[in-house]
């Protein structure tokens, strides 16, 4: 894999580390701010709402320029909010830090994944996807428990100290290591990638990743509570059960990218039927801490293994405008966790108990499989009706993108 990847492998695991270590701060933040839980939560909220308005805003402005000198520009951006953070005399002025370092989320991943996918063959390109996104997940696995640690040693501050220091090295690694990547004239231009969502496609592979990431998300929510409440754990065992996840999720993008490579609709579909079939063993068997941390590392891994093969799902039938549409994949990811979380809210509110979050994921993984299908056999239909003899453009390594709707 090039080096290059590497750099944007980093840049990754600075914005994971940002988005995340955040919740384990919370106490300490709030407790500087003499602000309540809720305001403190907004710290969190604020930043997902964030993310999917940079992740199609800024990235729409941005589809004309050098994707090099976007990545870097951002880059900036993620490095200046973060330092507004680590300096912050006000609650309010934190909550601008980490607006800031939320706006180049959506756009740094969705731009990333076409770079990425530019940087190698046809016939890698998902597993440089998920080269990319492997610093998202290292992030959750190692990033986040160290984070937390650094904060309650050294005051919170200091975590956001450390995370700029983390966006400065992958600064000069994306300035130093990635190629330039200039529009040509067979990119899109704006209007060509608003284009792409006049395609069903587009819009299927959307449909996929909110439900599909819904249904993770919605139960890792709750998951604290559903392994103390329910399981029997010990508060203080949660933070290296969440460790188990973030190892889960480091296997399944690594393992999903590989498998993408060779057929992204397979791989989809084994892998969104896979995660019904352990939300539901999950649910049913929360009772056991064993079946419990089991479970937990296999959702993380199914759930992160779809990852990959959405990315290359939606950049393939967005055809020769795959940045805007990357970039509402990104989106998607964090509308599927605002809605899967708020799904999860409803059902414990009515009465059914921390398990029923896992109920939930298990039902919006069987929806997202089902959405899966349903797209799929009408590309075939399409394809067929066209009397299209070549390959089916997410199959046999093929890369080659399709417009149709």
């Amino acid at each position: 894999m090039p080096l290059a990847l590497l750099a944007l492998a980093i840049g990754g695991f600075g914005i994971g580390l940002t988005e995340f270590v955040i919740a384990g701060l919370l106490p300490e933040v709030a407790a500087d701010y003499g602000v309540n839980e809720a305001a403190a939560g907004w710290l969190i909220s604020g930043y997902a709402l964030s993310v999917a308005v940079g992740a199609i805003g800024l990235t729409a402005a941005v589809t004309r320029f050098n994707r090099k000198h976007v990545l870097t520009a951002l880059m900036v951006l993620f490095i200046a909010g973060n330092l507004v953070s680590a300096i912050a005399p006000t609650y309010e002025v934190l909550l601008l830090g980490r607006i800031l370092a939320a706006l180049t989320h959506g756009a740094f991943f969705g731009i990333g994944a076409v770079v990425a996918g530019n940087l190698v063959a046809p016939e890698k390109k998902a597993g440089a996807i998920a080269m990319m996104f492997a610093g998202l997940t290292t992030a959750n696995v190692l990033g986040v428990p160290f984070g937390t640690l650094l904060g309650q040693q050294l005051g919170w501050r200091a975590t956001f100290w450390a995370i700029t220091v983390i966006g400065v090295l992958a600064l000069i690694g994306m300035a130093t290591l990635v190629p330039s990547q200039p529009v040509s004239r067979d990119d899109a231009g704006l209007r060509g990638e608003l284009g792409a969502f006049r395609t069903g496609q587009v819009w299927l592979s959307l449909l996929v990743t909110v439900l599909g990431f819904g249904g993770m998300f919605g139960a890792f929510t709750y998951i604290a509570y559903t392994l103390t409440e329910v399981s029997g754990f010990a508060t203080s065992t949660v933070p290296w059960l969440l460790v188990l996840f973030g190892l889960g999720l480091f296997a399944g993008n690594w393992v999903g990218g590989k498998a993408a490579d060779r057929s992204v609709s397979r791989t989809l579909a084994i892998v969104l039927a896979g995660l019904t079939v352990v939300m539901a063993v999950f649910a049913l068997t929360a009772v056991s801490p064993v079946m419990a941390a089991v479970s937990l590392v296999l959702m993380g891994g199914f759930g992160f293994a779809t990852v990959p093969g959405l990315q290359m799902r939606i950049m393939t039938y967005a055809g020769s405008a795959p940045t805007l549409a990357s970039g509402a994949n990104i989106a998607a990811f964090n509308i599927g966790n605002a809605a899967g979380a708020w799904l999860g809210g409803l059902t414990i509110s009515a009465g059914l108990g921390y398990a029923s979050t896992i109920w939930d994921g298990a039902a919006l993984s069987l929806g997202a499989l089902i959405g899966l299908l349903v797209a799929d056999y009408l590309a075939r239909r399409v394809r067929r009706s066209a009397d299209v003899t070549a390959s089916d453009p997410l199959d046999n390594r093929v890369f080659e993108g399709s417009a149709t709707s």
